[in-house]
């Protein structure tokens, strides 16, 4: 080897060790988020529920989508995460993964379908594999949740959990205050976090948590931690994309970014469609045949 070959071979692993991993990869998977996180790289994750709005997202770079349970309450209009089925899941998931070529896509596992019978757990996660092509499932829930998550991955099913707020499990809890503030509450936080890493979860999201409790659980996990309200200390962070967009408008937690006012955006637009029809305005001569 000369050592015009050595140094051009020396150049480009520089190259590659000053760029970022999720700039140089293809397609992110579980491992290259392990590795963004031994790496001290951040993790971006957002929601999608369609075609259009994931395609955009995958265009601009993110790292996971997770096609969340949350499309119950932004695209279908309830109150609470529970109504939403699997089949309705499943419809979304599979609109998500048809539009994207690099990011992660992970699909809540909605209530009912996995809590208290491992073997309906794992029929639900194997349907949502097959029938859409995502990548991993996402499950809320610690111990209690333990034979769901060893179930389904003993199937080769990628499971990421969730800690912390559990949407799913507002009639539990009746409020979606803070989570995890009391020593007691915490511990167990703690606790589960390590068993659900133990089981074999290759991430964990924590919900609405004191962000001292986020940085911790963050620390001792060897696995990535994404926060959504948990403070700056973690992994990576996730958001709802019609909250971050402000397309919605009613929720307003103190961890939400709008880092955009879409609702007022197409209202307007909307607005000025209909003015345009009304006058005549639309279409003009350069808009017809």
């Amino acid at each position: 080897m000369t050592v015009f070959s050595v140094l051009i071979i020396n150049f480009v692993s520089l190259k590659y060790d000053i760029m970022a991993l999720h700039e140089i990869v293809r397609r992110v998977t579980t491992h290259v988020l392990h590795e963004m996180k031994l790496k001290g790289e951040k993790i971006a994750m957002l929601t999608a529920y369609d075609y259009s709005m994931a395609r955009i997202l995958d265009e601009a770079g993110i790292d996971i989508i997770l096609v969340g349970d949350s499309a119950s309450n932004v695209m279908a209009g309830h109150d609470t995460t529970l109504p939403i089925t699997l089949e309705q899941m499943i419809n979304h998931a599979g609109s998500v993964v048809r539009a994207v070529k690099r990011a992660l896509i992970v699909v809540d596992l909605p209530f009912g379908t996995y809590q208290g019978n491992s073997k309906e757990a794992l029929t639900s996660a194997i349907r949502i594999m097959k029938e859409t092509g995502a990548h991993a499932v996402k499950m809320e829930g610690g111990q209690e949740i333990q034979e769901s998550v060893m179930r389904i991955l003993s199937a080769g099913i990628p499971v990421m959990g969730h800690l912390g707020l559990t949407p799913q499990s507002i009639h539990k809890f009746g409020t979606y205050v803070v989570r995890a503030r009391d020593e007691k509450e915490a511990q167990k936080l703690v606790e589960d976090a390590h068993i659900l890493e133990e089981t074999g979860c290759f991430g964990l999201v924590l919900e609405k948590i004191p962000a001292s409790l986020g940085q911790k659980v963050a620390k001792e996990l060897k696995i990535p931690v994404i926060g959504i309200g948990a403070g700056p200390d973690v992994d990576g962070q996730v958001l709802v994309l019609h909250d971050m967009l402000g397309i919605t408008q009613e929720f307003s937690p103190r961890f939400l970014r709008r880092y955009h006012n879409l609702h007022a955006e197409i209202k307007g637009a909307v607005q000025n469609y209909i003015q345009d029809v009304r006058t005549l305005q639309f279409p003009d001569e350069k808009e017809q045949y």
